[in-house]
């Protein structure tokens, strides 16, 4: 896939697939929309105290770098577990500015996730572990990973990718759900909605970030 460096409306820069037609955050705004929809709406509500993330789509890696500047300042021992297929290029990062945009330890912070090796649980921060599995969704075995407390769902749209949005998929991650998990998507389409319905959880509409009217949270009842 050859990916194209563009800037959003913050200033901050994501990655397009001419191909695909598709950008790996929103035009609005990239750092905003994670901010939005992932911190705000997912990380932060949750209240486990140590909770375990689990992202689908690593992509550039900006939802990791977000949710590790917010576990570390609010001393939230954090594990992060990200999927991705396709990693972006070590020269494709460097072309994002996301820490340099936030402050000098959030630079560092985003160069120590991408220097991480993959398929190892590492450290990085007193607060925060990741894993990076390099890994097809589609054929993950999740009974490989802990029960999670926040699932990410960052995958390119239901359009793109439809084989990431299966409704056996979302059984699945509520299968390793604990109780009180949540679920965030960018995405508002009323079949993606049903389809965490028929699979257990219970979904609402929220309002979208810049540029999107609505999102949507799930959660694993108790």
């Amino acid at each position: 896939m050859q990916r194209k460096i563009i800037e959003t409306g913050d200033g901050s820069k994501t990655l397009f697939i001419a191909e695909m037609d598709e950008q790996y955050h929103s035009v609005n705004g990239a750092i905003t929309e994670s901010e939005f929809v992932y911190l705000n709406n997912g990380f932060r509500h949750n209240q486990a105290p140590n909770p375990i993330v689990l992202e689908i789509g690593f992509g550039t890696g900006l939802n990791a770098l977000l949710t590790a500047i917010e576990a570390e300042k609010t001393h939230r021992k954090t594990t992060y577990i990200t999927l991705e297929k396709f990693p972006v290029k070590p020269e494709e990062i460097q072309q994002l500015n996301y820490g340099s945009l936030i402050s000098e330890q959030a630079e560092k912070i985003y160069s120590a996730l991408h220097k991480k090796e993959w398929n190892l649980k590492s450290k990085i921060s007193p607060y925060f572990d990741i894993l990076k599995l390099k890994t097809d969704l589609t054929q993950f075995d999740f009974n490989d990973i802990p029960t999670v407390d926040v699932v990410y769902f960052d995958a390119f749209g239901p359009d793109k990718q439809p084989e990431m949005w299966d409704e056996e998929i979302f059984r699945k991650l509520f299968s390793i759900s604990n109780q009180n998990a949540n679920l965030v998507t960018y995405s508002a389409k009323g079949e993606i909605r049903r389809r965490m319905e028929r699979s257990g959880y219970i979904s609402e509409r929220l309002p979208g970030p810049p540029g999107k009217r609505q999102m949507l949270r799930a959660t694993r009842p108790e």
